[in-house]
């Protein structure tokens, strides 16, 4: 575990390099850097955080990151399994892009609901007051529903209460307060947190960043909700999904065209979604995804460190990235705050 405090002191001098040239020639609004000291926001757009100390936990490693929470009203509520009913926990939200306080938004935790507050938040207020908003899981809905109503990026990553081991923090810290644009993933970090990765397809492709849980990805097909997957990469991860639902999810992608418009593809962690049946005969989740990606032809890997583990990379959701399928690596080509 590193020492948060000391790594921000010690990376306090870091500035940003200058941007890439950029993968296409629209405009980009970004949210501003991260300070130590910066009130950041936290709230519960999705399920209740069901323990007594959870707030207490987000709290101290919020803190822990030199930042200052300021929780929503709703964060520790309870309705149902929900953290509060869609108006409470969607103005919970709404409050933290209207605060001129708050420079970015942290989810409490993932779980389910999300997807039942997007037409509740005030897309307005949102695009005028660019903030990361960071998170995972269940949190897919918000980060996907940012790529294509905001205009800006978000991150893929811990949520409030996560335990925020060290590649975790670092390629946060990375992102949101130096501003660097990244190479994440690797051979050296699949060493360094013990889960080899697997090319698919080889080669580089350029595309903008967009992804997730794939339970949620598939949920919002139809919707109206999505960004444009063409010409994207796509990631994504799941846990505790049969084999199947993994391939129904990625049928589901396949039918409706997402995956035949691809750049490159990287799959992450399949958490405890192998078959626990004794007399189980069917595909493993590898091979269900060699099914799918190998006939693209696209760079794509699998096996990379997203997802429901420990240590899991922040992603920068929504920005202009470049896969390697032989590396399995994904490069930042712009920084993601400004």
């Amino acid at each position: 575990m590193i020492d948060r405090r000391g790594a921000i002191g010690g990376l306090g001098a870091l500035a940003a390099a200058g941007l890439a040239a950029k993968a296409d020639a629209r405009p980009r609004v970004k949210p501003p850097f991260l300070n130590p000291g910066d009130t950041v926001g936290v709230v519960a757009p999705a399920s209740a955080i069901g323990s007594d100390d959870g707030l207490d936990r987000a709290e101290w490693w919020l803190r822990g990151m030199g930042l200052v929470p300021k929780f929503g009203p709703h964060a520790g509520g309870s309705y149902g399994y929900l953290a509060g009913t869609d108006e409470d926990r969607a103005a919970d939200i709404n409050a933290m892009y209207h605060d001129p306080e708050v420079k970015a938004v942290f989810a409490v935790r993932g779980g389910w609901g999300g997807a039942r507050i997007l037409p509740l938040l005030d897309w307005d207020a949102i695009r005028a007051n660019p903030k990361l908003f960071i998170g995972f899981s269940d949190v897919t809905a918000i980060h996907l529903s940012f790529a294509a109503r905001a205009g800006y990026a978000t991150i893929h990553g811990g949520n409030a209460t996560s335990s925020w081991p060290k590649e975790e923090w670092e390629s946060l810290w990375r992102l949101a307060f130096a501003g660097e644009r990244v190479t994440l993933g690797g051979s050296e970090l699949e060493s360094a947190v013990g889960r080899p990765a697997r090319s698919i397809h080889g080669g580089k492709a350029r595309g903008r960043l967009l992804g997730g849980n794939l339970t949620i990805i598939s949920t919002l097909m139809g919707t109206g909700w999505l960004p444009d997957f063409k010409g994207a990469v796509l990631f994504a991860e799941d846990v505790n999904e049969a084999e199947y639902r993994i391939d129904r999810m990625f049928a589901q992608l396949k039918l409706a065209g997402v995956l035949d418009g691809l750049a490159g593809i990287v799959f992450g962690q399949c958490t405890e979604c192998a078959s626990t049946e004794p007399d189980y005969r069917g595909f493993t989740v590898d091979q269900v995804i060699d099914q799918y990606l190998t006939p693209l032809g696209i760079p794509a890997f699998t096996g990379a460190n997203i997802g429901h583990i420990r240590n899991q990379l922040c992603l920068p959701s929504g920005a202009i990235v470049e896969i390697d399928g032989d590396a399995r690596t994904l490069r930042l080509l712009e920084p993601i705050v400004g």
